[in-house]
């Protein structure tokens, strides 16, 4: 499911002796990013009720989303990967000119996050919580079930393009690159995150590309 496109960036670079007793050393950074198509879905479903009281504002919001979760059950399965994460109940106030705040009800919001694995059915999946009673779709967001062979690659591009870069300037004061005295890493896997329309028959999702990046910072001793 990888592609296998990457895109490297130009290091920055850097020569320095620290003191007497550590030997010339040259820094480089190389950056690297492997695009992988997802294998995982996230979407957020929100449904929110009002009404004059807490208690009928959390009933009303209970019954709801219980069947907005038994929709997206319908479609995942039982066993599908369905949680919420995130609650709030809060009371609602109007503000007259010049007087104090008038209580006017209660509001209540449950945000349940679905998790797909059949890119799919993603379209199918947000139909049947809108249709259920989901009042927003709160976000769509793909990514991969396992990252790490994603970062592995991305990590060794990284280091790659670091020791070439290295090689360059040391090459360019007729010097050679020697072992490596200190090594840091850092990685991102950024998603693309969409929000559907929901005017077609099936809402049409468009899965793009998830970019996993990786950035080496290598000091490499210099040597005659």
């Amino acid at each position: 499911m990888k592609s296998a496109c990457f895109l490297l960036f130009s290091a920055v670079v850097a020569i320095a002796q620290t003191t007497t007793t550590r030997i010339p050393f040259v820094r480089a950074v190389g950056q690297a990013t492997v695009a992988v198509t997802p294998d995982q879905a996230k979407i957020d479903f929100s449904v929110t009720t009002q009404s004059n009281t807490a208690q009928s504002a959390a009933s009303s919001n209970a019954t709801l989303t219980s069947a907005v979760i038994a929709a997206l059950q319908s479609v995942l399965g039982m066993n599908a990967g369905i949680r919420t994460i995130g609650y709030s109940l809060t009371a609602l106030y109007s503000y007259p000119q010049n007087q104090p705040a008038v209580l006017t009800g209660y509001s209540a919001t449950n945000t349940v996050e679905a998790t797909v694995t059949d890119l799919s059915s993603v379209g199918r999946v947000i139909d049947a919580g809108i249709q259920a009673g989901a009042t927003q779709v709160a976000g769509l967001t793909f990514g991969l079930q396992n990252p790490q062979p994603a970062v592995t690659q991305a990590l060794n591009l990284a280091t790659a393009q670091a020791k070439s870069n290295a090689d360059a300037i040391t090459s360019g004061l007729s010097m050679h690159t020697g072992a490596v005295q200190t090594l840091q890493q850092a990685t991102d896997t950024a998603s693309p995150t969409t929000v559907p329309g929901t005017t077609a028959t099936v809402t049409p999702v468009q899965v793009g590309t998830v970019s996993v990046s990786a950035t080496v910072t290598a000091e490499f001793a210099i040597t005659p």
